[in-house]
């Protein structure tokens, strides 16, 4: 790619650091798969939409769709819901918040149960229009403000403020003392590193440096000086475009530590510096999952063995195989499927279990967390991990899920 390109591409992308850290081409879709089913399976499909960027230079998630399409025919396969196919309908919303919201549009004009498992920047523009109609967004990835705080989304995890802080107190247990944190000179990523910080002090530890690098950089050997100098962990928080620090990392000769939130630092930018042998190798990283060597994603696995687009250790695709599972064992308790029914049944839920993939879920106004434009957040627990052999594990042997409830708490209250 050249470096015109490269900044394009960059400058579009780096908003999405907060999931990581969000007419033509958005017209619903029937899969191929749900249409086999039919054949097997009896009574009215339960249709839903799934929309996420694809074909766009900024951050595209074709995998989230494709996960989609995997769990429908998974589920299909396995008896459908209640013994009814589920069909999902696409929408490729391109990163364009005018086509997100046509995707909106279009859900409403299908008459779907519920939007699942999606990716969008543009929350401020769908919710409304999902609201008004009575449709949950169910799931999401956590990088729009409407996700938060609008009353029909229910999100499957805490999204940036609770990985940030889990983040944070992570790497004061690991060790780090002096902490540098690289991201960019945007207003999403002011907000990351606010959460980082919070972690970071409420385990004992020192402020992080915060080091920003303009949207159009492409070499940043500058930022990499100045992240390790004086520290002894450097926090590498560039969503998709992490493997620009990790380059010019490597060709420092560097030996600091490095760390981030899932999706940063990844599998595949381990194996193209050297696997086992990487300079990533022992980096703390923070998730809201399980690691995917865990048995709880056992049937992910299974859906999306042989389909080389679906990258089983991305995040967005991880929530969105989640969001499917909760959708799933929320309708099965309906004694008819709606929109409206399955609103009444995730607000009132006393917990849905997801196999191991997260603690049990509520939606209920009890487990809200108590900030404003955050009360739509219920889960507040993240993973630790590390970048072991090459693969995302977990840090420690016998780890679970850590919760930063409280953490989030006394920050808004002080």
């Amino acid at each position: 790619m050249n470096d015109s390109r490269r900044r394009r591409t960059t400058a579009a992308s780096c908003l999405a650091v907060t999931g990581v850290l969000l007419a033509a081409g958005c017209g619903a879709e029937e899969t191929g798969n749900s249409t086999a089913a039919k054949g097997s399976l009896s009574g009215t499909p339960v249709k839903v939409m799934v929309w996420t960027p694809e074909d766009t230079q900024g951050s595209a998630q074709p995998g989230v769709r494709l996960t989609a399409q995997a769990y429908e025919k998974w589920i299909n396969a396995n008896g459908g819901i209640k013994g009814s196919p589920l069909k999902v309908l696409t929408c490729n919303e391109k990163n364009d918040p005018d086509e997100a919201e046509k995707c909106a549009q279009q859900a409403v004009a299908e008459k779907v149960v519920a939007v699942v498992g999606s990716y969008s920047l543009a929350g401020d523009r769908y919710m409304p229009i999902l609201e008004k109609a009575g449709i949950p967004y169910l799931g999401g990835t956590g990088v729009s403000a409407a996700e938060f705080s609008n009353p029909l989304s229910f999100p499957v995890n805490g999204g940036t403020p609770v990985v940030f802080a889990a983040h944070g107190q992570q790497l004061v247990e690991e060790g780090c003392k002096k902490i540098s944190g690289v991201r960019y000179d945007v207003a999403a990523a002011e907000t990351v590193a606010k959460f980082l910080t919070v972690g970071v002090l409420s385990a004992g530890g020192t402020a992080p440096k915060d080091l920003k690098v303009p949207v159009t950089a492409t070499d940043l050997a500058p930022q990499v000086a100045a992240a390790t100098r004086d520290s002894d962990c450097v926090d590498v928080i560039l969503g998709t475009h992490s493997d620009l620090f990790v380059t010019s990392y490597v060709q420092s000769g560097a030996k600091t530590k490095l760390g981030s939130v899932v999706g940063n630092l990844t599998p595949q930018l381990a194996e193209s510096t050297g696997g086992a042998g990487s300079p990533l190798e022992g980096s703390a990283v923070t998730g809201y999952y399980p690691p995917t060597s865990d048995a709880a994603w056992k049937d992910f696995l299974e859906a999306a063995k042989g389909n080389k687009d679906i990258d089983t250790t991305n995040g967005a695709n991880g929530t969105t195989w989640v969001a499917f599972k909760v959708f799933t064992e929320a309708v099965k308790k309906l004694p008819a499927i709606s929109s409206q029914a399955l609103v009444q049944e995730l607000d009132t839920t006393s917990g849905i279990d997801t196999g191991g993939l997260t603690p049990p879920l509520t939606w209920n106004e009890s487990t809200a967390l108590p900030i404003k434009g955050l009360d739509r957040i219920h889960n507040t627990t993240a993973t630790e991990l590390t970048i072991r052999d090459g693969k995302i594990e977990w840090a420690k042997s016998g780890s679970t899920f850590v919760d930063v409830r409280k953490v989030l708490t006394a920050m808004s209250s002080g």
